[in-house]
């Protein structure tokens, strides 16, 4: 009985103590983990939590530059501290904390279209028509994440004849208001809007309007059959697999069969007071508009039809062997069957 009271005891004491621990160690500093900085100093209280608040705004560690990022070793923080008078972080076993420093980066793209605004201001020049490929690696521009601002080309020097271009680029809304400057050598080259999909595409997958987009790409790196039209290509099948962002070119796309191989067809043939209707069969497949062979179940005269419709194609009227010679001698509008012959 005794050995119960005391194992129960020593349960209830465990308890107690795990409940009591949040309780405990409430309000005590605590290593906050990885960092996202935005000033050139980490203050104690950006590291710690719950850092007094004497020591909370103490500078402690240089941050990493703009948009780059770095680490700090725990030993050290937790040595900063202990030399500032605080003891006993909880550091929750970490060895290293890693931290960013924020920024705003203006890419190539924006740097591009301030380019294209000078181009048409100072030289005329179709910022539509026209783009820049830079020299080297891609420009860009780190600035500090609070730092607004347009991004502005200026000092704009370009020869006409190789069509290679140098400028400024900066942040600010003139010269004297520069807060960061970048300069930029690149080539002028000519721009053509070509159709590209939107979304991957599966083989034989319907094309919707929204499927398919116009983007500029240089003139230069395009195929001379490249899609420059995004409307005739609503409806169409592809013919092999398109992932997103393929340039389109007409042989990826067909225009859907509407008579399949082996369907029955009815086959119309007009002429001057004729008008006969055939059930033939479709020796090939066809979209609307092309021409395919079909066959006379009955007499198995072979003939060449045009697809007008789902299940329907006309037979030329330079075929006047096609037609029914009963029917052609009546001169009268009717309808009748080639299956007679």
């Amino acid at each position: 009985m005794s050995a119960m009271i005391l194992r129960v005891s020593a349960s209830a004491a465990m308890l107690a103590a795990f409940v009591a621990a949040p309780a405990l160690a409430e309000g005590a500093p605590t290593l906050r983990g990885d960092v996202v900085a935005t000033r050139d100093v980490m203050t104690l209280g950006e590291l710690v939590e719950n850092a007094p608040a004497s020591l909370a705004e103490t500078p402690v560690f240089r941050t990493p530059p703009l948009g780059q990022t770095g680490t700090i070793q725990v030993a050290r923080i937790t040595g900063a501290a202990e030399t500032l008078g605080l003891a006993g972080i909880e550091t929750g076993g970490r060895l290293q904390i890693v931290v960013t420093r924020a920024a705003r980066r203006v890419g190539p793209v924006e740097i591009e279209t301030a380019l294209k605004r000078t181009l048409q201001a100072q030289a005329g020049l179709d910022p539509n028509a026209t783009g820049v490929t830079f020299d080297g690696t891609a420009p860009s521009l780190v600035l500090a994440p609070d730092m607004a601002g347009d991004v502005v080309a200026g000092d704009l020097v370009v020869d006409r004849r190789s069509r290679r271009l140098s400028a400024t680029v900066w942040i600010g809304r003139s010269s004297s208001e520069r807060v960061a400057s970048l300069r930029v050598t690149g080539s002028l080259v000519d721009m053509v809007e070509v159709a590209v999909t939107t979304r991957s595409l599966d083989r034989g997958e319907t094309v919707k309007a929204s499927d398919v987009a116009l983007e500029l790409r240089p003139r230069d790196l395009m195929p001379a059959d490249a899609v420059l039209d995004q409307k005739p290509m609503t409806g169409r099948v592809t013919r092999r697999p398109l992932v997103a962002g393929t340039l389109v070119r007409p042989g990826d796309l067909a225009r859907p069969e509407i008579v399949a191989r082996g369907d029955i067809v009815t086959a119309l043939y007009e002429a001057p007071g004729i008008s006969l209707a055939m059930r033939l069969k479709a020796q090939e497949a066809g979209a609307l508009g092309d021409t395919v062979s079909v066959v006379n179940p009955t007499s198995k005269k072979v003939l060449q039809a045009v697809v007008t419709g789902p299940g329907r194609v006309t037979v030329g009227s330079d075929r006047p062997d096609a037609v029914n010679t009963r029917a052609s001698a009546d001169r009268t509008s009717s309808v009748t069957s080639l299956a007679q012959r």
